[in-house]
């Protein structure tokens, strides 16, 4: 007799569906990317934090498209005060030197003291300008505008990963920046400094071309720095100790060292690198300014992690102690015997 069994099922050959809104991801951020490149080139790259915030919000919607609406309403409403703060950080710069002459030769004299022995006692910024600054726009042109560029979005872009992904980390990088623009704020208007193309324009070194720029009308994008253009014709000279820009690379880049591996650190460590030669070799700092950033951002996580580390300790004692026994009330009756009834 034949004992019957349930036959196997065919292997399948179909393609496993994709995961719900995967396909609606991909439509969303094509269109996302099709935006972003027709407003680079028509308006120009975002370099104001306003701007740039508007371009974060909006990768991160379509990313996550089959989110509602109060998810996204969450994101604007924390970095809406993030926002506003960059955005008076920026203006508040303008103010730091108070009309009286910035800081430069100092400046230079410290570069030379650094440097001087590798450039035949030239600042690094005219050594580098005149070994690779030619009329003609070549690779490292183009790489340094890109690599200056990414100062604006970058540290914005990996807040915004935060907080799509682990928003208790999320703040904990908040805090940093935050005290990071801080200090140097702080550090414009206590000690107001000026670049090397500065220091060039009024007779203090001898001809210093700033080129931060020149590399994107090489490729053809002759819009794409116009709001950078713009905000450094506007911008005040004296924001150049410490130099934030570097401080920016390099405190993204320490934020998330550990939580990667060792192989991908030397990637990582090439990014705060390439930032300091962009920022000496297009004239925009100094390398004391790169150097006194560095030891800013030490003192950074420094601090912070403390504070952090004494708030959390506090709480934990505060938590852990018993509550006070309520003293009995002095209005309240005795438990004495009833009184005797009135005759």
């Amino acid at each position: 007799m034949a004992v019957l069994t349930d036959p196997k099922l065919p292997a399948r050959t179909d393609a496993p569906a994709s995961p719900p809104g995967g396909r609606r991801r991909v439509v969303a951020m094509t269109i996302w990317g099709v935006a972003f490149v027709a407003a680079w080139l028509g308006i120009g790259l975002p370099t104001d934090p306003a701007y740039a915030f508007v371009w974060i919000w909006a990768g991160t919607i379509a990313w996550h498209s089959a989110r509602p609406w109060r998810s996204h309403l969450r994101f604007a409403r924390d970095w809406i005060p993030v926002v506003v703060l960059l955005v008076g950080y920026n203006l508040s710069r303008g103010f730091a030197d108070d009309g009286a002459t910035p800081h430069a030769m100092e400046l230079i004299v410290a570069d030379r003291f650094l440097m001087g022995w590798a450039t035949g006692g030239e600042v690094p910024t005219i050594w580098l300008q005149q070994h690779l600054y030619q009329a003609e726009v070549r690779w490292w042109d183009v790489l340094v505008s890109w690599v200056y560029f990414s100062h604006f979005v970058a540290t914005l872009a990996a807040a915004a990963v935060l907080w799509l992904h682990d928003h208790s980390r999320w703040a904990a990088y908040m805090r940093r920046w935050g005290f990071l623009c801080a200090a140097g704020l702080a550090t414009y208007f206590l000690y107001p400094a000026a670049p090397p193309w500065w220091a060039a324009q009024n007779g203090l070194l001898t001809d210093v071309a700033r080129i931060s720029t020149r590399g994107w009308k090489e490729m053809g994008m002759h819009g794409a720095g116009n709001l950078l253009n713009a905000g450094q014709i506007a911008s005040n000279p004296v924001a150049a100790m410490p130099s934030l820009h570097t401080a920016f690379a390099l405190f993204v880049v320490l934020f998330f060292l550990r939580s990667l591996r060792k192989r991908w650190w030397p990637l990582l460590l090439a990014y705060p690198l390439a930032m300091t030669f962009t920022l000496i070799y297009s004239g925009e700092h100094y390398l004391i300014d790169v150097l006194v950033g560095w030891a800013y951002v030490g003192l950074t996580f420094l601090v912070v992690g403390l504070a952090e580390r004494w708030w959390s300790a506090r709480r934990t004692r505060h938590a852990a102690s018993p509550p006070a026994e309520e003293p009995p009330s002095p209005a309240a009756p005795s438990p004495a015997a009833p009184a005797p009834a009135e005759r």
